[in-house]
């Protein structure tokens, strides 16, 4: 029996998201797009982000995935997914508070003292720095050097297109450890304070996102501040990256969603030679194929949360979902512009922002090119069967 129905759980999450999101977040859209216009920085600012996390936890929502030893919600991945779908409804980009990165979780007890649970209360920012000038897909590809020195590791190298890197008061760093091993056990991760001298620059983007380059001049690390095990740092990295990749198109289809409708309403409300243009077949195939699409895309989205919930192997669904989701969204944004014509291409509408920031969507966390490589490896290399996805 396969069921496509939601809980009622589920169903009570969804709508107080999409609660949320159309009377606390939809109402500051015009605000930041004229703020935009002036030349302020984009997105939300600090005042209003932490406004809203703080309205939110009144109503006992706080760290949707953190789990509730931690004094989160410990929320199920499908619902997690449900919860990016309706905050993608709006392009400002918000996160509930609560939450921390996934391989925190490794720390020890020390570590999680000083780390994990000030992050999870709000009080400490971390960013994940991996990629490099020179290694960016390729992420076996750092040169970032760590060597011992008695009981401090000392630090050199360069990270780029760090997310939070200019906000960060700690970053993960993944370092060489042992250059004749590599990744095969010679990569360390290491939580390093902002206080031990790396410095940031942020990075101007087309998007909101404004990611930065992180810079390591001998930076002295203590020997405890290994993450995990010394060695297994591209375990960890790999953890990080493959936990939530179907998150990212689980909030680009709730983008589409919104701009398929801002699509019809148009459609039906805009009069050319004496019809509104919803009488036109070019103007309902484009509104039927990115339908189409974005149904084909939900169902991608929740069969991977599905895997791990079950606690599949979901690499596989993830690439698939990611790589639809990515190349799906930008077709549909682009669809949505051309039917809103001129209006569509002036930034007095939304259209162009999320125009500019889903392109990003193909190009981080794993390229469209990447994930076509993960799914053809998988294929040919047996590891997944052609029509298996059923088991």
């Amino acid at each position: 029996m396969i069921d496509f129905s939601l809980s009622e759980e589920q169903r009570a999450v969804r709508d107080w998201v999409r609660t949320f999101v159309e009377r606390e977040l939809m109402p500051l859209e015009n605000e930041v797009l004229r703020r935009e216009r002036e030349g302020h920085p984009p997105g939300l600012n600090g005042d209003e982000r932490r406004n809203l996390q703080a309205l939110a936890r009144k109503s006992d929502f706080w760290g949707v995935e953190t789990p509730t030893e931690y004094g989160g919600m410990g929320l199920d991945p499908i619902t997690a997914a449900i919860i990016e779908t309706e905050l993608g409804r709006t392009f400002l980009t918000f996160k509930f508070g609560g939450e921390a990165d996934n391989i925190l979780y490794y720390a020890n007890e020390e570590q999680k003292e000083r780390y994990l649970l000030p992050t999870i209360a709000g009080e400490r920012r971390s960013c994940f720095a991996i990629t490099e000038p020179g290694a960016g897909s390729d992420a076996k590809a750092i040169r970032t050097r760590a060597v011992r020195d008695g009981d401090e590791w000392v630090i050199n190298g360069e990270k780029t297109f760090i997310t939070s890197g200019e906000e960060a008061d700690f970053a993960m760093v993944f370092a060489v450890t042992d250059q004749d091993k590599g990744a095969n056990g010679g990569v360390t991760c290491f939580l390093v304070d902002r206080d031990m001298g790396w410095t940031s620059e942020p990075i101007d983007t087309m998007g909101e996102r404004r990611p930065a380059s992180l810079v390591f001049q001998d930076v002295r690390v203590p020997h405890a501040n290994i993450l995990g095990e010394e060695g297994h740092g591209f375990t960890l990295a790999m953890k990080w990256i493959g936990k939530g990749r179907y998150l990212l198109p689980a909030r680009a289809l709730g983008g589409c969603e919104r701009l398929l409708g801002m699509a019809i309403e148009h459609a039906k409300s805009r009069q050319t030679f004496g019809a509104p243009i919803a009488d036109r077949q070019a103007i309902q195939w484009m509104i039927a194929d990115s339908q189409m699409e974005i149904e084909a895309l939900r169902l991608l989205v929740l069969h991977a949360a599905w895997q791990v919930e079950q606690g599949r192997d979901s690499r596989h669904a993830q690439s698939i979902a990611k790589l639809f989701g990515g190349v799906k969204a930008n077709e549909i944004v682009d669809r949505v512009m051309q039917i809103h014509g001129g209006m569509g291409y002036t930034r007095e509408l939304p259209i162009e922002r999320w125009y500019r920031d889903l392109r990003l969507l193909r190009i981080f966390e794993g390229t469209d090119e990447i994930q076509r490589r993960t799914i053809a490896r998988d294929l040919l290399k047996g590891h997944v069967t052609v029509g298996a996805t059923l088991g």
